[in-house]
Parts: structure tokens; sequence; C-alpha cells
């Protein structure tokens, strides 16, 4: 979902290349002066940090900086403090509607996501909703030029860098099919049906009965697999309640920090489920 607080972070690419990087890699900025040159030294640190030159320029090469972005982090602040309004205007008949139909299509991938991983389909469906709607919107930015930026901005350089090389490692792998130019997700570098970050991309993909390759840009089933992954990594109990108040809620609190945003995936799922 565009414009939601960006989710906690899982950096999986922390060598020691990438830490002892040049000055010039360590430099950061707020706006496209110096970002050229910035991602010329980068390419160095993503080498030294194991991938491949040929990805390096693949992945790099063209990329320029976007002041959208940056604007879109700059107001990323909060969701505003009225949840009934902010849960009104995402939770509506419609959207309810689609996502019990959704339950009825993704009936057997889901209960294969249940047993193994232990989280019910409504939540995973109220978050495929809220976040893509349903895989119709997975984000329109280049993933490469958005990562690249927010690399460079001094907000939270480390956190990015972090994020580009495993955006980086995930063309490397094959995690993902497409050419590195092609790939599109949301503004801060999510990508997927569930808009996970490249780092969660590596750490948690996987599919319904974690046999073969996960596509979680086409593949809906993987994509909820995936989300259920990260869900149980982060302590997620099977047969637990899932509201504010109860256990599974913290787990929610993982996928997003936004307390509203939490819990209006919670509504959601209850009103999936016909709680």
């Amino acid at each position: 979902m565009r414009g939601r607080l960006f989710r906690a972070l899982l950096p999986v690419a922390m060598a020691a290349a990438f830490v002892a990087a040049s000055a010039h890699a360590t430099e950061c900025g707020r706006s496209a002066e110096g970002f050229n040159a910035w991602l010329s030294s980068f390419r160095q640190v993503a080498v030294l940090d194991g991938v491949s030159p040929e990805v390096v320029d693949a992945a790099l090469s063209g990329v320029s900086y976007d002041p959208s972005v940056k604007a879109h982090d700059g107001g990323v602040a909060a969701f505003g403090h009225n949840f009934a309004g902010f849960a009104a205007s995402h939770i509506t008949p419609g959207g309810v509607a689609r996502g019990k139909a959704m339950l009825r299509t993704y009936a057997g991938p889901l209960a294969k996501i249940e047993q193994r991983f232990g989280v019910p389909g409504p939540v995973l469906v109220a978050i495929w909703g809220l976040e893509t709607s349903f895989g119709a919107d997975n984000g329109s930015f280049p993933t490469f030029r958005s990562l690249a930026t927010l690399a460079w901005d001094c907000r939270r350089p480390e956190r990015f860098r972090a994020e580009l090389i495993d955006a980086m490692m995930m063309v490397q792998r094959g995690v993902v099919q497409q050419r590195p130019g092609q790939l599109r997700g949301a503004w801060a570098g999510e990508i997927g049906q569930t808009q996970l970050m490249p780092s969660a991309v590596l750490m948690f993909a996987t599919t319904p009965d974690g046999d073969g390759p996960a596509d979680l840009i086409h593949n809906s089933a993987d994509a909820l697999a995936s989300t259920a992954n990260f869900l149980k990594s982060h302590g997620w109990q099977p047969g637990a309640g899932w509201d504010e108040g109860e256990p599974n809620f913290a787990a929610i609190l993982q996928w997003n920090s936004a307390p509203i945003y939490a819990k209006t995936v919670a509504l959601f799922a209850d009103r999936l489920a016909g709680r």
C-alpha cells in the first residue's frame, strides 16, 4: 500500500567490506547533488560484498536520483490518529466481498500455508488486500532507482544500502526473474503482491508446500506463503488471536510498526473471518 509507514527492515548483506567502504561510499546527501559520484563508488562496495560486476552493471546502469521517492519518504511520518477513519477508508464492503472471494479461490493453498506456518487465511488475505489490492497494484516505482535514492539520502543510508545490496543479490541468485531495469514496486523498494523488502524476500520467499522457487510478483499463493513465513518467523503463535491485546498482534506490528495499520489488518481479518 502506497504511503504507509516503512516497516521494520531486516538487512542481510552486511559483510565487512560494506562497513569498511571508501569515504565516498559513506557520504550521503539530501538532493541529487553528489548522487552520481556516490553511486559510482558504491559499485565497488557491491562487488566487494559479493555481487558480480555484471549484476552490478545491470542493476545500477542508468539509475538516477528520484526526488519523488525523497518526497514520499519525507511525508511518511504517520497515518494520523483516527483509526476509525483510516479503517473505514481501507476496509470497504466491496473489499471485504472481494477478500472473501479470494479466500474461496485460494482455499487449497491457504490450507497448506496454515498447516505449515499456523497463520490463518483471513490474516494473509487482509494483508494482501491492504498492500496491493490483492495483487492489482504492486507498485510502479523502479526498484533500483528507489533504493539507490534512499541509500544516498542521509536519513537512513546504511539501512537502504544493505537493501540495495540485497536487491542485487535477488537478481544474482535468480530469486526474481525480471531484468533489474524492469523490476517495479513501492517507493521504498518493497516488491511483490504483499510488498516485502529485498532482505525479507531473500529470507522468507517460499511456496505453499516449500518446493521449487517462489515468485512473489506473479504467483499469489507464493506471496501469501512468504507472508506467512515472515509472520511465523516474527513470533506468530498458531491458534492464538490477532486483535490488539492478543498474542499475534505483536507479529502484525512486525509486519508494519504503525499501530493504526496493524489494527486495520486485524479488523480486516476479523471481517473476512466473519468475527
